[in-house]
């Protein structure tokens, strides 16, 4: 059993900049990676970015520049950095980690989601 807890949305004006936080825990010891998608209201889940333990990230090319990735490997967590945020952010951002067995096969393990609302 693999437990992710998030933390650190919330309402926030434009411009503004939110940290969210993802501590995972349980059966986690074949992580190989850890990110975040987001789900706007009547839109599908989409990839924000994700980091692997060997220190790569990756980035959707519109919020390259404004989001930042990064996992701490002793901790088993990953934090997104979000700057000069706009209301087309506002989403539930859901982190996941991803585990590699022995065989190569890589099963993916989903947090509660976080809400993040950019208003005035």
């Amino acid at each position: 059993q693999v437990q992710l807890v998030e933390s650190g949305g919330g309402l926030v004006q434009p411009g503004g900049s939110l940290r969210l936080s993802c501590a995972a825990s349980g059966s986690v010891a074949n992580i190989y990676a850890m990110g975040w998608y987001r789900q706007a209201p009547g839109k599908q889940r989409e990839l924000v970015a994700f980091a692997t333990r060997g220190g790569s990230t990756k980035y959707v090319d519109s919020m390259k520049g404004r989001f930042t990735v990064s996992m701490d490997n002793a901790k088993n967590s990953v934090y997104l950095e979000m700057n000069n945020l706009k209301p087309e952010d506002t989403a539930v951002y859901y982190c996941y980690v991803d585990q590699i067995s022995k065989d190569s096969l890589i099963s993916r393990d989903w947090g509660q989601g976080t809400q993040v609302t950019v208003s005035s």
